[in-house]
Order: structure tokens, then sequence, then C-alpha cells
């Protein structure tokens, strides 16, 4: 029998679509997902130098597609869109997720301090301050040390995940080892994600991703 689920999965970039495929057939396998990928938004969205009303259009117009297609839910995966997916979600009544909303929720459940990890240094203010709004929102407070990956990035794009995953691991492994009392080390990107597996080998606590972490508070609403 057919899941009676329909999600939708929107994209900007094409390497967080295997990581978010992986998650769901890790942690629900039975669930229909269906991905979007729409390149330009991100080259458009670096041409124009940040965010406009025709760009939210957009998103609002992607939204109203998935709707109409039967979406009973929709993950977008990257996270330089928050206002515009913001807007989307107040136009329908079904579950709508940011890329990062649920993974900040199991931090600030977590609570203590974490090392959030990235590879891409432009999204750290953008993480850091819908962390803090949802912080503030909640009344629940995390202390967070940001730390950067260098030359992870650079290898993904090279089309080499297994030096991606090396690197991204190493420097996790690293700083959990500083003895700075981390309750989680948090990926802050959906192309992070298959280094988590190699990096909670050698590491005691938390390794949470954003597409897992998404996963799981999906299938919490929709089943």
């Amino acid at each position: 029998m057919k899941s009676k689920e329909k999600i939708y999965l929107i994209h900007a970039v094409d390497v967080s679509i295997t990581p978010s495929k992986t998650s769901f057939s890790k942690l629900w396998p039975d669930a229909r997902i269906t991905n979007i990928l729409e390149e330009s938004l991100a080259s458009d969205l670096n041409a124009d130098g940040g965010m406009t009303d025709a760009m939210k259009s957009r998103f609002k117009t992607i939204g109203q597609y998935c709707a109409d297609a039967g979406a009973t839910a929709i993950l977008f995966t990257c996270s330089a869109f928050g206002s515009a997916i913001e807007e989307v979600k107040t136009k329908h009544a079904f579950p709508i997720l940011t890329p990062n909303e649920a993974l900040f929720e199991e931090v600030l459940e977590i609570g203590g301090k974490i090392a959030l990890l990235t590879t891409f240094e432009p999204s750290v203010a953008a993480l850091r301050s819908e962390l803090a709004e949802m912080s503030t929102a909640r009344n629940k407070f995390v202390e967070v040390d940001s730390v950067m990956v260098p030359g992870a990035l650079d290898a993904l794009r090279a089309g080499n995940q297994e030096e991606h995953n090396r690197l991204i691991a190493q420097v996790a492994t690293e700083v959990a080892g500083q003895n700075k009392g981390y309750s989680a080390i948090v990926f802050g990107q959906f192309s992070m994600s298959p280094a988590a597996a190699l990096a909670q080998e050698k590491i005691s606590i938390p390794v949470l991703t954003t597409p897992d972490c998404a996963v799981r508070k999906l299938k919490q609403m929709l089943v």
C-alpha cells in the first residue's frame, strides 16, 4: 500500500538532494518524497545581493505548485531563503519546514553548549541569528561556538565526497576533544550530513544533522 504522505523537498543546490534522500531512507523509508531543484534561486539571490519581493513571490509560486500537486508537507533545504519560506508558511495549512527549524528544536531541547560546524562561512551569521530568535521565542537558551571546516566545501565541489567527509569528521573530533563541555556537535548544512556517521564513530556526544532532524520532525507530525 502506497504511503499517503506526499512530501516535497525544495532544493536550491544539488548537493542537498542526496543527503536528504539518505535521511529519509534511514529514518522514514516509506515516506513519499519528491525533489524539486531550482538552481537559479541561489544564483539570483547572489546577483540581487539579498532577498527581494520578486524572490518571495517565486517562493509563493513554488509553494502553491506543491499544494496544487497534493503536498502533505514541504521541506526547504537551503537556509539562505528564511524570510521567503516564512511567507510561504502563512499561505498553507500543511507543515512547511525551514532547513534548520527541526535541528534547532533538538538543539534547544539538549541545551548547554554546542559546537556549530559549517563549511560555508557566509551561512554562520544567518544560522546564529535564526537560533537566537528561536531561543528567545521559546525561552530556551544554548551557548554556541561557531567552527569553520576549511577545505571541505572545495572538496565536495570537486567531487571528492570522501575527502569532504574526512575533513569534517576530523574537525568534529578535534572540537569534541577540547573538553569545553559541549553537549552536541551540530552540522549546520544539509551537504555536511554524509560526514556524520564517520564523526559519530569517534565522538561520544550527539552529532546532529539538518536532514535527520527534519525527517524526524516530519514523521512525528504526519504519522
